[in-house]
């Protein structure tokens, strides 16, 4: 299992919505608006590392409001 934080940035107004509607996505586990220079900190898995990209890609990018992610997988050293 392959675990990541993904940073998002949204258009002004939109992060608790972005948050809400990433929140649904298989796979993600947490989705928090916060302060800062991003707006939204989501925890997400996959079985590989392969689709947690296809996670971040073809699901979470494709939110309304999202302007650019971030994502930082976990390592365990």
């Amino acid at each position: 299992m392959v675990h990541a934080y993904i940073l998002i940035q949204t258009e002004v107004g939109k992060a608790a919505a972005v948050a809400a509607e990433i929140a649904e996505i298989q796979g993600v586990t947490t989705a928090e608006d916060v302060t800062g220079p991003y707006d939204v900190i989501v925890k997400a898995e996959a079985d590989n590392v392969d689709l947690l990209g296809q996670l971040v890609v073809a699901r979470i990018q494709n939110v309304d409001g999202i302007t650019r992610t971030l994502t930082c997988p976990v390592v365990h050293l």
